[in-house]
């Protein structure tokens, strides 16, 4: 190979290399799930076939938009025809954890200890309305309906999504994982298929008052999660 062929070759990997930088800080609001062919087991190992095919997004900012490298989480999502699937990776200096947990039933008020959270929504024209989905480092759960316009929230207490989840902590590592498969008939009227869009921010919350981290994908920039102003968007994709 000569040199202008050399050149001419590592001109255009620059350029490669510099679309994909611009694509991705054009698009710092946006997740790409990647398609997996069919569902498998829930799983909380990054290390399997079924994670390493996702791409990841990080939780590095708290809610008011300040940094805070030391508790930067990974979040990675993959998608099949009936199932849309999320995977934290949380590392941690202490947790807030509830005594005698119950993973059988839903966990009222377990956003008072420390959770992973998706907010998702598929109405665009109504953003005040979307579901929430919380898992513990223990696999305690929640999920509610949410309506900004009904003070309480009454109904969405009792909806249930049959959504899935497990968790695990390891305490040597300092990290703790959580694993959702959350169907789609509970968050979207269409069916699943590529180029979909649906509304989205993701939080994490750890640590005792004394050392207390939230965590957010998109800062609210206000004390509440509950800012549908600020989503960002998760597409379905190859």
């Amino acid at each position: 190979m000569n040199g202008f062929a050399k050149v001419g070759l590592a001109k255009v990997g620059f350029l490669a290399l510099l679309f994909c930088l611009v694509g991705a800080a054009k698009n710092p609001d946006v997740i790409e799930s990647s398609k997996a062919e069919r569902d498998q087991p829930l799983t909380v190992d990054p290390a399997s076939l079924f994670w390493q095919g996702a791409h990841p997004v990080f939780l590095e900012k708290d809610k008011l938009g300040k940094p805070d490298p030391h508790f930067r989480a990974e979040v990675r999502s993959r998608w099949t025809g009936h199932n849309l699937y999320f995977l934290f990776i949380c590392p941690f200096d202490e947790l807030s954890l509830k005594p005698a947990p119950n993973t059988q039933q839903e966990t009222y008020e377990l956003w008072n200890w420390d959770v992973a959270e998706v907010f998702i929504g598929s109405d665009f024209d109504h953003i005040d309305r979307y579901k929430e989905f919380e898992v513990s480092p223990q696999a305690e759960w929640v999920d509610l309906d949410i309506d900004l316009r009904k003070p309480h929230h009454e109904e969405g207490w009792v909806w249930n999504s049959g959504f899935e989840k497990t968790a695990r902590i390891d305490r040597e590592a300092h990290i703790w994982y959580a694993a959702l498969r959350i169907p789609f008939s509970a968050i979207d009227h269409r069916p699943a298929k590529e180029g979909n869009t649906l509304r989205i921010n993701l939080f994490l919350s750890e640590g005792p008052a004394s050392n207390h981290h939230e965590l957010a994908w998109q800062p609210t920039m206000k004390e509440s999660f509950h800012v549908p102003e600020v989503f960002g968007s998760i597409r379905l994709a190859k």
